[in-house]
């Protein structure tokens, strides 16, 4: 059976190779979730007060920062608390905090760069054609997560955050 759930399956390697991917990959989906639909909340309330597209545009993309990163580092931590203990001492080992924060920060340059500006094109063109507020910032940020899963996973493996 090529899917056994043994101690020796194909799954279970598999699970055991990329635990910190899928960790990753979890963390940005629950992260990005809750930005996904702050950000078109928040859409939708500021047009419905203000016709400025270009604020708007700007404003989803800050609203959808200010919950995604938060919520990001707080699972990421989570998920790998473990790495930042010595095993002999249990103190905080600093050396692999500043190491993790290197490359996540590396990780994350080029990505974020990349999602912001797809993000605020996107969103800004859907409103300029006409879209409702909270469609135009699902569908654009829609549009930059696509591509930010890509970035991010093939910045993480050029930086190899995954050890």
């Amino acid at each position: 059976m090529p899917y056994e759930h043994g101690s020796d399956g194909v799954f279970d390697r598999f699970i055991k190779r990329y635990r910190q991917v899928i960790l990753f990959n979890k963390n940005l989906l629950i992260s990005g979730t809750g930005g996904f639909f702050a950000s078109a909340y928040i859409s939708q309330v500021h047009l419905e007060h203000y016709a400025d597209k270009l604020t708007n545009s700007i404003l989803a993309l800050v609203m959808e920062y200010a919950v995604y990163i938060p919520l990001f580092t707080l699972l990421f931590y989570i998920d790998n608390r473990g790495r930042y203990t010595d095993p002999l001492t249990g103190k905080r080992n600093l050396n692999v905090i500043k190491d993790d924060a290197k490359r996540l920060f590396a990780t994350f340059s080029i990505a974020e760069i990349i999602f912001s500006i797809t993000r605020f094109a996107s969103q800004y063109q859907l409103l300029q054609v006409g879209v409702e507020a909270y469609q135009a910032s699902m569908i654009g940020s829609t549009i930059a997560w696509v591509v930010f899963f890509i970035a991010i996973n093939l910045m993480a493996k050029l930086v190899r955050l995954f050890r």
